[in-house]
């Protein structure tokens, strides 16, 4: 997935937020603004091309502050709306980075 397909759906104000990601959303204290900033000046470290019902990924980039924030998204070409699916504080024991995940 291109990254620019999430952006040009934030802008043009085509998101929809799944309750769970608007409920870890607010277990993080994160805002909506904040995580579409997050994207807005991220990018994808991971590609889930063969997610139903549609392909997803997962987006790294900070916050207002420069915290890192992850948020996972699908992306509908068909009506080229983007849905957030999950979004949290990365746990650095689990990172390395906050780009790459760390091997058990």
């Amino acid at each position: 997935m291109n990254i620019q397909l999430l952006v040009s759906a934030i802008h043009q104000k085509r998101i929809r937020i799944t309750d769970h990601a608007d409920e870890e959303a607010q277990t993080d204290k994160l805002t909506v603004d904040e995580i579409f900033f997050s994207v807005l000046q991220g990018r994808i470290i991971e590609d889930y091309p063969t997610d139903k019902p549609f392909p997803s990924c997962l987006v790294y980039g900070d916050s207002f502050h420069g915290e890192p924030i992850h948020s996972v998204w699908a992306y509908n070409r068909a009506t080229q709306w983007a849905v957030l699916i999950t979004v949290y504080r990365p746990d650095p024991e689990r990172w390395i980075n906050w780009r790459e995940r760390k091997v058990k």
